[in-house]
């Protein structure tokens, strides 16, 4: 992965552009920190859908959590009626 400084990025973007879609992700600096990545935007769409399971991946996992899903009997609130005049 080549890294550019933020300064050369800004200036030759068309060719930082190319870069990462010929040559894959490009790293950018600021004062010589890794600051971000420019990725293709299909690599971008892999890497996001891998990063959230499915509906079906949430159901069936050992840890499913439903019980945030359903509130504790007697918790809800209720509004008091007022009487009919």
């Amino acid at each position: 992965m080549k890294t550019w400084p933020v300064q050369d990025a800004k200036a030759r973007f068309s060719e930082f552009l190319d870069a990462c879609l010929t040559h894959g992700p490009q790293m950018v600096t600021r004062r010589g920190t890794e600051t971000a990545v420019l990725v293709p935007a299909a690599q971008w769409q892999r890497l996001q859908s891998a990063a959230r399971p499915s509906i079906k991946e949430l159901l069936l996992s050992p840890a499913a959590r439903t019980e945030q899903l359903v509130p504790r009997r007697g918790a809800a609130r209720r509004r008091r009626l007022e009487p009919l005049r």
